[in-house]
Formats: C-alpha cells, structure tokens, sequence
C-alpha cells in the first residue's frame, strides 16, 4: 500500500485528473463550458500547482521531520513540471481559439499577453531541465538556472492580474504567493 501511495504514476495520475476534466467539459459540453473556462482553469491549475511547488521549500523548513513534507520535496520536481503542464494547455487553448498566428502576433506585445508569453518563456528551461541527467550534467548551474522560477512566477501572476475580467482573485493570489516568498526568505536566513 505504502509503494503505491508514493508511486510517481499515481501522483501523475492525480495531477492529470483536472486536466481530463477540463477537456472533457470543453469537448462534451462546448457551449456550456467553452473557450473562457478552458483558459480560465488551466491558468487557475498552472497558478496552484506553481504555489504549492514554491510553497514546498517553507514547509520542508517548517516541518523537516514530517514524512509528508519529505515526501513533498522528493515530489517538488513534478508539481513544478505539472504547473508547466497546465500552463502549457492554457497556451495551446488560446491558440486554437486564435486560430492563426497573424492575430497571436498582432495581440503578443500588449503587456497583459507579453507577461504571459516572457513567463512562458522562462518556464520552458526549466520544464525541459527538471530530470535527473540535466540535475547531474548542470551540477552548480542547475539551482542557478532554476531560480528563473522566482521572476517566472512574478510574471505569470501579473499576466494573470492584467487579463482576468476581475483581478481580486489574482491579487489574492499575489498576496498567498508574496506571504510564501516571504515565510521562505525568513526561514532560509534564521
């Protein structure tokens, strides 16, 4: 039972069920659900998940003796790749409703859509680079490459503020993601 419940096939089973449900909704109930919940809850996804893999340094540090905050930092990487995951079908839903590049590129420099795509951008390298041969072949450089998260967040959640019809939830957000940096900062200096 124990190998099951820590099985990588599972989590990724688990972290998979919102996504099945997102393009199971759009595909059988288009008119009901539609192009505007499919963007809006992959981004919501990508948001939690990227959350919760910046909030699993603070609560190693917090609760280092607690299997489950172990199990956490053994499960970072996949949460972080899982984020990318979502942001990137948040991505690929925007472009099929565009349907051509003419009007992705005429709308790309608006800042509400550059913030998206530099953050987008900068999550790429590190999707690409979270497995065990980039961890070993970059040593040093790997921590340094992956603290691109840190402005990738930033970017993201601001490209989430300026095109949400109402931006509290996004400020919310910004606030739960601030109290995070802040907790780690703190934590990482005492």
């Amino acid at each position: 039972m124990k190998a099951i419940v820590n099985s990588r096939p599972l989590l990724w089973l688990v972290l998979a069920l919102p996504a099945a449900w997102i393009l199971g909704s759009w595909a059988f109930t288009p008119d009901a659900y539609g192009y505007g919940h499919a963007i809006g809850d992959s981004g919501d996804w990508a948001a939690w998940l990227l959350m919760l893999t910046l909030a699993v340094t603070p609560i190693r540090l917090l609760f280092r003796q607690k299997r489950w905050a172990q199990w956490l930092m053994r499960r970072r990487r996949d949460l972080g790749v899982a984020s990318f995951a979502y942001a990137a079908g948040h991505t690929v839903v925007y472009l099929v409703n565009k349907g051509a590049l003419a009007p992705v590129l005429e709308e790309a420099s608006a800042p509400d859509l550059l913030a998206g795509w530099v953050a987008f951008a900068l999550f790429l390298p590190l999707a690409i680079t979270s497995n065990d041969a980039s961890l070993r072949a970059l040593k040093r450089s790997w921590k340094r490459l992956h603290r691109l998260v840190y402005p990738a967040a930033v970017l993201m959640f601001v490209h989430w503020a300026l095109t949400a019809f109402d931006p509290t939830t996004a400020y919310i957000h910004i606030g739960v993601l601030a109290a995070i940096e802040i907790v780690r900062v703190w934590l990482q200096r005492r």
